[in-house]
């Protein structure tokens, strides 16, 4: 429920409007993440965290590391889970707007943010975790037995929905290789460095537990969620096509992040219509939540080291309230859900994988070369955004900022290396 909120799920339309079925293809690496994370890593956060009694991922590194590198990690999963949690509050708001014709997108802003904010500055984690395990129930129930079934009767069934869409919107090779490579190098690693999947594995009873949940949040990405969440889309596109969305004309170009929502309100029933929008809220709330809790985490813990003190509780409702509303302010500016929740992604990714990769599989982790890799990794990816430049073979800029990262590791510890062979000799 955590990691497949409004990003992927009003995402997930928007690609099935622009490419069918292969937009599946973006969960697929979900699951690859899921289980390799489940082996991989785990085992050693499990253990490490029982023993030391850690509250984030940035306290992981410090123990693999120094204070420096975890002071560095806060920062910069505190700010990509401040554009995560804006992404959430922007679906929230396309779907509500798109939903209500009487709603512009700013109040339905106003409304997400402040449903979203307020429970979760109330009510902490274990809110988080209540409310996500009836939200993720709500999510599938409605959008598997009511949101698919339906709107394939109303539009004549696979005849009709064959002949209306392109023919490469029933493929699953409607993608560039490109595109899946992106999608590889900013999901997969996500579940190495994501704040709210330590503060998961860390909550979980055991090693095992943590194990089991992952292998089981895998499946539900590809293919349960995936397939769903693009045939949806899908289907809004062929609406649209066949001229049953009143609201746009046949072949009008529309915000792909919006024909979901049209499609919803214009196929179902008033009553079923409600359930399915409850399942679609379910899924940003759940994700909005975890991720406003993971950087007001960061804050406190690991940047302002504040988490043991007297009043820590205060002080995380304040930063949560804080966070949320820098976050509702960004989703303003801001006007593609996926592209935002990417670009969070995208940052926090490139500046955190190469140390993260080093403290698993070296046997002795370099502080200093950790150090310049997160500060270069995390900055390159961050300007290239920003900047807007088109990079070669239409590649995204975290495999920019991955391999700039790897580079400065490689070349400082090889420095370290050869000064600390001349001091022994």
């Amino acid at each position: 429920a955590t990691d497949v909120g409004g990003g992927f799920s009003i995402g997930l339309g928007g690609l099935g409007f622009v490419m069918g079925i292969s937009g599946s293809w973006l969960l697929f690496t979900g699951l690859l993440g899921a289980w390799l994370s489940a082996v991989l890593l785990i085992p050693k956060v499990s253990d490490l965290a029982r023993s030391k009694g850690l509250l984030s991922f940035p306290q992981f590194l410090e123990t693999i590391y120094d204070r420096r590198v975890a002071l560095i990690a806060g920062v910069i999963s505190a700010i990509g889970y401040l554009g995560f949690t804006s992404s959430q509050i922007l679906a929230g708001a396309k779907l509500a707007s798109a939903t209500f014709i009487d709603l512009s997108l700013n109040q339905a802003l106003l409304i997400m943010g402040i449903i979203a904010v307020t429970y979760t500055v109330v009510g902490g984690l274990k809110a988080v975790i209540y409310t996500d395990t009836i939200q993720w129930i709500i999510l599938l129930s409605g959008l598997i037995f009511i949101g698919i079934p339906i709107s394939y009767i109303k539009l004549g069934g696979f005849e009709a929905i064959r002949d209306t869409v392109a023919p490469e919107f029933l493929k699953l090779n409607n993608v560039s290789w490109q595109q899946i490579l992106n999608w590889m190098f900013t999901i997969i690693p996500i579940w190495f460095i994501g704040m709210t999947l330590y503060q998961r594995i860390y909550a979980a009873k055991d090693r095992k537990t943590a194990q089991k949940a992952w292998a089981i949040a895998g499946f539900f990405e590809y293919p349960v969620m995936a397939f769903t969440g693009v045939i949806l889309g899908m289907f809004a596109r062929v609406a649209l096509d066949a001229g049953l969305l009143s609201d746009f004309a046949s072949g009008e170009m529309i915000d792909p992040e919006m024909g979901l929502p049209a499609l919803l309100r214009t196929l179902l029933p008033v009553g079923l219509m409600g359930i399915v929008l409850a399942s679609y809220f379910s899924a940003i709330m759940s994700t909005a939540d975890s991720c406003l809790m993971a950087s007001s985490g960061n804050i406190i813990t690991d940047i302002l080291r504040k988490h043991d003190s007297k009043n820590s509780l205060r002080l995380s409702q304040l930063f949560t309230l804080i966070i949320g509303i820098t976050a509702l302010v960004l989703a303003m500016k801001m006007p593609n859900v996926l592209e935002l929740m990417l670009h969070s992604y995208s940052f926090m990714v490139s500046g955190m994988i190469i140390p993260v990769v080093a403290a698993l599989f070296t046997r002795r982790p370099d502080k200093l070369a950790s150090l310049w890799s997160m500060i270069s990794g995390g900055s390159v990816t961050f300007g290239l955004i920003v900047s807007g430049l088109k990079l070669p073979l239409e590649l995204d800029p975290i495999i920019f900022g991955i391999t700039v990262s790897a580079l400065v590791y490689l070349v400082i510890n090889f420095v370290n290396k050869s000064f600390a062979s001349r001091s022994i000799a």
